[in-house]
């Protein structure tokens, strides 16, 4: 253990200090809950770190010293001075260059703790400030929830268009976020299951005192220590099938039990003291759906096997739930004929169980003597029971058989005036029926069109039995995928498998091309699956050609079948992350901006129902960002009360990993999917955006041209992959995905976005957000616009907001240091320059002297971590750097190389964690 004289303050583990103790004029201390908290993690890793090795310790507290010195001069620098003082980053530089790779892989170990320990305590803070707002709600005073934004829009809502409009438009509500396996979460599973328990203790900590508080605290160490000596990198890559526990663990650690309550707490407002008495006000609306098992482009390892032993996992897994969760709302339905008399309806449902099952009703009898009520859902329950079993004679046909039994039981019951008992823990179980069937999530099948286009090529040169000869094995898979969907709809209903989506949709060919395929791979027309294809525009030319494509896809028959069959529905997607690769941030997202109002304008005067699916990754480069502003920033029309969207890796956990934050994320985003209806606001999105539609041209010329004279340059892609860990970030074990669609690094084309955009981040450059505004800004010229735009155009001041954000987590002081690996001056200038140009412009236009300075705790939190990110950030640069040595000079032994290997890996987790944002 540590003495006294070692140990680390509060102040000190809060503050970026100037090595003295003292902070900057334009910081802000932490608040105190946050403070303490933050102080605790980094004492118990302190002690963790004692016990293990002195040396490391002594070490660790060298480094930190270090680190947090250079901080403070880089912070409280003036941005005239020309010669800035980096005595502190010399030093911690230095340091790590005279650590062995042995000991700077059990630093980085230290400081990716540190992070997660960190990530907890905000997380920890933003549930205690939650809590303490909900806690100030006064319920005698009739009016809005401030906390909950759902109750806030509705309201608007009520005001703008009147009961009856905005009762149709919630009806209307759906909220279906799409989880993908793109591999963007840098954790491993078994660090997460750590950092987990962490935080259940963390979170129950403050109500404890004496020997509890004592032995909250020897289970922190407990855990601390084993996160610590766990490796951050798992000894192999996850197969889809693995993968798909991403979503087991979000559902049982969060959704199942926190979508109902957050379906209750709008009624408690909508309803008041008749909640829970009635019929329920609020509809299911979240839709989860995923890519896990099912999105085949470019991942081999997705095979048509695997997408039925997901949508089996999903499936089992569900009922599971749904067994427990009724066999205990069964259990609990005691009410007697005598008291609560059943209805004619539940003596008919109990009569035909009977008939269906002697033994099963004999056995609910004797458990619930003269409880009908009680005794007709437990065999309710049975009968879940027996479609896991594929029991033919007791088994659901599908959900909507199991629901209206429930509704039956239900309607009995506040037939016989037992409403509490009827819109109770009953209802509960209804909406985690509407809302996850019996197939837990709706699966999405997506694949390239040109794989398409070349099945179909080989089957008219071979024959569809390869009567011609032999088909290609990717041509079989291609039928296989079909046959898998329709085997997963026949088994868990249509609902659970239907999309399919085509990415880099050229042509309306494309969507011929997937309708002719599911056709082709079955004998009968009564086994072909009943299957949506959707487009999906994600470079910036099929972004512009949007329309007129969509417009010759609509003249397709089986579309045709299918709007006719829909209602008119109809859903599109577009691609935020190739489009920002192809043409740069600025023109992204002012290209996917046009193409959702053209794409809405188009529907609406066709009749379309449309819904426009936004495929977003967590990191700003990819569309990333608050996801209720960029719904209240989109066109008018573009959103009719759906908003679906791509959740990935490091997002499903930080915002569905805790119950409080995940009710939280999930009414922010259903308030701004129905608040984005409101006069007021399509009115200000389509004034706004005609009013600068000026600015925005002039902005997109401009950093357009920017970006692709990076790209252009000779040799940049080759550079790219030398100045970032790119090819390391490829060895990760985060994911079945390549990181590459089948070439090399040569070519930018066939690089995925999440690795070019994980890549920039880890460099502390963070290119793919901002390259090209300050070029654009500075031809512009015009300040006072730009401001005047950033404070009326919703979506100008959400992506400069977003660029912000970005531009704190940057540093060019650690990216001039990756900046020299490759070897190129002009290539390096070109990125600094653009870098100190964004920063210059976007700091005038938000009215900030430095970055977040208007977003306290989010800002300072972001100071808090830089030195730790440093210090990480410079252990990775000399181990890439060792790697990157010339044959001129010292060859590493393939020991050697391996360890930098493992330490750049180490490094790369811990600046995941420590940016909060990879992919």
């Amino acid at each position: 253990m540590t003495d006294s004289n070692q140990q680390i303050t509060a102040a000190d583990a809060t503050l970026v200090t100037s090595g003295t103790g003292t902070k900057g004029p334009e910081e802000r201390k932490l608040p105190q809950s946050l403070d303490e908290d933050m102080a605790l993690c980094l004492r118990l890793l302190r002690d963790v770190l004692g016990e293990f090795d002195q040396q490391l310790l002594k070490r660790f507290d060298s480094l930190r010293e270090d680190v947090m010195t250079a901080s403070a001069e880089h912070f409280n620098r003036h941005p005239s001075d020309p010669v800035p003082d980096e005595d502190g980053l010399s030093k911690a530089v230095a340091l790590i260059d005279d650590t062995s790779v042995k000991d700077s892989q059990l630093l980085a170990r230290a400081l990716t703790t540190y992070f997660h320990l960190a990530n907890l305590c905000e997380e920890n803070y933003r549930v205690k400030v939650l809590h303490e707002r909900e806690g100030k709600v006064d319920l005698k005073v009739k009016g809005t929830d401030p906390i909950n934004e759902m109750t806030s829009a509705y309201s608007q809502l009520l005001q703008e268009m009147g009961p009856a409009k905005a009762s149709e438009l919630l009806e209307k509500l759906e909220f279906h976020p799409v989880f993908t396996a793109h591999p963007t979460e840098a954790r491993r599973k078994a660090v997460e299951g750590k950092i987990r328990r962490i935080a259940n203790l963390l979170a129950v900590r403050r109500g404890l005192g004496g020997s509890e508080l004592e032995e909250n605290e020897r289970l922190l160490h407990n855990e601390i220590d084993a996160l610590f000596r766990t490796s951050p990198i798992a000894a192999k890559k996850p197969t889809p099938v693995e993968e798909a526990n991403t979503i087991l663990d979000i559902f049982d650690a969060t959704l199942f039990e926190t979508i109902p309550k957050v379906y209750r707490r709008f009624d408690d407002w909508m309803l008041g003291k008749k909640a829970g008495m009635v019929k329920p006000a609020c509809p299911a609306f979240f839709h989860p759906g995923s890519w896990i098992g099912s999105d085949r482009d470019g991942n081999p390892n997705v095979t048509a096997k695997v997408s039925r032993k997901v949508a089996r996992k999903f499936s089992d897994h569900m009922l599971k739930a749904l067994v427990k969760a009724t066999t205990t709302v069964g259990r609990n339905m005691t009410m007697e004929v005598t008291t609560t008399p059943p209805s004619p309806e539940l003596r008919s449902l109990w009569s035909h169980q009977k008939e269906m099952s002697e033994r099963l009703t004999d056995r609910a009898t004797t458990i619930s003597h003269n409880e009908l009520h009680r005794a007709v859902v437990l065999v309710i329950a049975d009968r879940l029971q027996a479609t896991i079993q594929r029991d033919a004679d007791l088994m659901y046909a599908d959900c909507d058989d199991f629901i209206a039994d429930l509704r039956v039981v239900q309607d009995s019951l506040a037939k016989a005036g037992a409403a509490r008992q009827a819109y109770g823990p009953l209802q509960d179980l209804i909406w985690q029926a509407q809302t996850f069937g019996f197939h837990m999530v709706e699966m999405e099948f997506r694949q390239h069109s040109l794989v398409h286009a070349r099945a179909l090529e080989d089957i008219r040169e071979h024959g569809l039995h390869g009567e011609r000869g032999e088909l290609q094995p990717m041509t079989h898979e291609v039928l296989d995928t079909f046959r898998a969907l329709g085997a997963i709809q026949k088994r868990n209903g249509q609902k659970a498998a239907r999309r399919y989506i085509i990415s880099f949709t050229k042509s309306a060919q494309n969507v011929k091309d997937v309708y002719e395929l599911n056709r082709l791979a079955f004998e009968h027309a009564e086994d072909v699956p009943v299957i949506d294809v959707i487009p999906l525009f994600e470079q910036l030319e099929d972004l512009q050609n949007s329309v007129d494509v969509l417009e010759e896809i609509i003249k397709i028959p089986e579309v045709q079948a299918r709007l006719k069959e829909t209602g008119n529905k109809m859903e599109v997607m577009l691609g935020y992350s190739d489009s920002s690769k192809d043409a740069g941030p600025v023109s992204a997202t002012l290209a996917l901006h046009s193409a959702q109002e053209r794409i809405a304008k188009w529907a609406e005067s066709h009749g379309i129902d449309l819904t426009l699916f936004h495929g977003r990754g967590g990191a700003v480069g990819r569309g990333g960002g608050p996801a209720n502003r960029a719904v209240l920033a989109q066109p008018v029309g573009s959103v009719n009360c759906r908003f679906k969207l791509t959740e990935q890796g490091e997002v499903i956990f930080a915002r569905y990993g805790n119950p409080v934050l995940a009710i939280r994320h999930i009414e922010s985003v259903a308030a701004a999917t129905l608040l984005q209806s409101a006069p007021s606001v399509e009115e200000r999105n389509t004034t706004m955006t005609e009013k600068y539609a000026d600015m925005a041209d002039k902005l997109d010329q401009a950093a357009h041209e920017r970006f692709l004279d990076l790209l252009h340059t000779p040799d940049f892609a080759p550079w790219f992959s030398i100045v970032t860990p790119l090819n390391e970030i490829g060895l990760l074990p985060i994911g079945s995905r390549p990181a590459k669609r089948g070439l090399g690094a040569k070519s930018l084309d066939d690089l995925r976005t999440i690795p070019w955009v994980f890549s920039w981040a880890q460099a502390r450059i963070n290119l793919a957000a901002w390259y090209g505004l300050g070029t654009a800004c500075e031809k512009f010229g015009d300040l006072e616009t730009l401001r005047q735009a950033y404070e009326e155009w919703p979506l100008f001041s959400t992506f400069i907001d977003n660029i912000e954000m970005s531009l704190a987590k940057t540093d060019e002081r650690i990216a001039k240091m990756y900046l020299s690996l490759g070897d190129r001056d002009d290539l390096s200038q070109k990125v600094l320059s653009e870098m100190e140009l964004t920063r210059k412009w976007v700091l005038q236009i938000v009215g900030d002297e430095w970055p977040l300075q208007h977003r306290h705790v989010l800002g300072q939190a972001i100071r808090i971590r830089s030195p730790y990110v440093d210090a990480l950030s410079v252990t990775q640069v000399r181990a890439l750097r060792a790697l990157r040595r010339r044959n001129d000079k010292e060859e590493l032994s393939k020991s050697q190389q391996a360890d930098f290997i493992y330490l750049i890996l180490c490094t790369v987790s811990g600046v995941a964690a420590g940016l909060q944002n990879t992919g």
